[in-house]
């Protein structure tokens, strides 16, 4: 495991971060510390000024600068040469423009959200489909189709996209050694897991998280406070409602629809993720109602977890993202909803003024004999403050999924365009363990279907515990 000051991977060349938020803050400190980096090798690009200050106080330039789609080369060629790496933690920049110059500049890349050009998102002449995240995926492995090699490039490496592929597969080497299931050898490919999760029963994976940190300072009407990026929480929950679809599933969604298009691994529905409901668990919080936001995750993990048979899919689990955050953001998201998807002109990230709380984040799979199975991490708000600075229990899982994404990009610089589910999950997982506080997997009997209750009809299928639709709240 990766010691506090311990170098994952060494970076010869430049770093330039676009983008200073929560995250940006959170992971500055850790590239000093992990890569063999100085001030002077990293470069900051943002809109503005750092009003933080943190920049300043560690050394580094900041760039106020705010990249479009008519300036961000101009911009950045200066900036990213051979063996220089770009990390994106930015909104409203299109991650496909950036990896192609970086491929061109022979740099490597990394992100944790793949973003297009801002507007697209909220743009009400396209269709639902277009906005998606399974439209972006899909142009960014078409635009892969004939570049397998190339300076390393990966997307959607924070925590959820990114941290939670390496848990699920740690996760699945976990039930199967608990239920003494043949496993002849590591799985190495796509298929090798996805037998796995076949042989081991199962049917349903949530990204099942809930955070329980509540700052000192309430939120106040007229204001949107949350943990992390207030615009991309926004921008990612008004985009519809994404669900990889599983093989067992029959009951199809009154309001879905598939995008005709692609590998046919996830559907999508008509209304924002921010306004579907579903039922999820987590071993500390119990049962709860999260938000089905859109995550690639949820495409990704099920697209790798298919198996096909002389082309027909003959197995695949029904993957989605089961969301409840902060109380103060679901608070947020009340009054954003009662003001038709408006978001509120006043924003507060929290971050140093957070009194209590955890973020309890993990992979929930089920369907296995044994009882659904949490594996993922529970980090307090002390222990965020106690391993890095300028972190709270969100930003550092999220950093933490970076560590990983970076030191393996690092020992693998000609691997082209990778997802998280490319990744080694051994080397992200040394990498972020250290951060995530505890890491623990939980085994529970709990099904959508558990203390239902009777005063009111409810369509459900009680005949498999793991359809969808006894996991949607009406």
């Amino acid at each position: 495991m990766t010691k506090k000051n311990e170098a994952l991977a060494r970076l010869d060349g430049k770093l330039t971060m676009i983008g200073f938020g929560s995250i940006g803050q959170a992971l500055l400190p850790l590239l000093l510390r992990h890569f063999g980096l100085k001030a002077a090798d990293i470069r900051i690009v943002k809109p503005g000024e750092d009003r933080s200050g943190l920049a300043k106080q560690l050394g580094v330039e900041v760039i106020p600068v705010r990249l479009e789609e008519g300036n961000f080369a101009a911009v950045l060629e200066p900036l990213v040469d051979k063996g220089d790496f770009l990390v994106n933690l930015s909104v409203d920049v299109s991650s496909l423009a950036l990896i192609k110059l970086c491929r061109e500049r022979g740099a490597l890349y990394l992100d944790t959200c793949n973003e297009p050009w801002g507007g697209r998102y909220d743009d009400p002449a396209l269709p639902p489909s277009r906005r998606s995240n399974y439209s972006l995926r899909e142009e960014v492995l078409a635009w892969r189709l004939d570049k397998r090699s190339g300076p390393t490039a990966v997307i959607t490496q924070g925590a959820n996209p990114g941290l939670v592929s390496a848990l699920l597969k740690q996760a699945l080497l976990n039930i199967a050694a608990d239920t003494h299931a043949e496993l002849e050898a590591m799985p190495s490919s796509y298929e090798d897991w996805a037998a796995l999760a076949q042989q081991l029963g199962i049917k349903v994976v949530h990204i099942a998280e809930r955070d329980t940190q509540v700052a000192k300072e309430r939120k106040q009407r007229g204001e949107f406070v949350n943990t992390w990026s207030v615009q991309g929480f926004a921008d990612e929950g008004l985009q519809p409602a994404e669900l990889g679809w599983g093989t067992h599933e029959r009951h199809w969604p009154a309001d879905a629809a598939r995008h005709g298009f692609g590998s046919d691994a996830a559907i999508y529905l008509k209304r924002p993720g921010i306004g579907t409901r579903v039922r999820s668990w987590t071993p500390l919080e119990g049962p709860y109602h999260g938000f089905l936001v859109t995550h690639a995750e949820s495409i990704s993990i099920a697209d790798h977890l298919t198996l096909r048979k002389d082309g027909q899919v003959v197995y695949r689990p029904t993957v989605h993202y089961a969301y409840h955050p902060c109380d103060d953001a679901v608070l947020s998201l009340h009054e954003m909803a009662g003001k038709n998807w408006q978001l509120q002109h006043r924003q507060r990230i929290v971050r140093d003024e957070i009194a209590e709380g955890m973020d309890e984040l993990g992979v929930l799979l089920m369907g296995n004999p044994k009882g659904a199975y949490w594996y993922g991490s529970r980090l307090t708000i002390e222990q965020a403050r106690e391993l890095a600075p300028a972190n709270s229990a969100t930003s550092l899982q999220v950093v933490a999924g970076i560590l990983g994404g970076m030191s393996w990009a690092l020992r693998h610089p000609d691997a082209g365009l990778v997802e998280p589910d490319d990744l080694d999950h051994r080397v992200v997982l040394e990498a972020a363990m250290p951060y995530l506080g505890e890491v623990a997997g939980v085994y529970g009997d709990w099904t959508p279907l558990k203390d239902r209750s009777p005063l009111f009809d409810e369509e459900k299928d009680e005949d498999d515990p793991w359809q969808f639709i006894n996991f949607r709240v009406a």
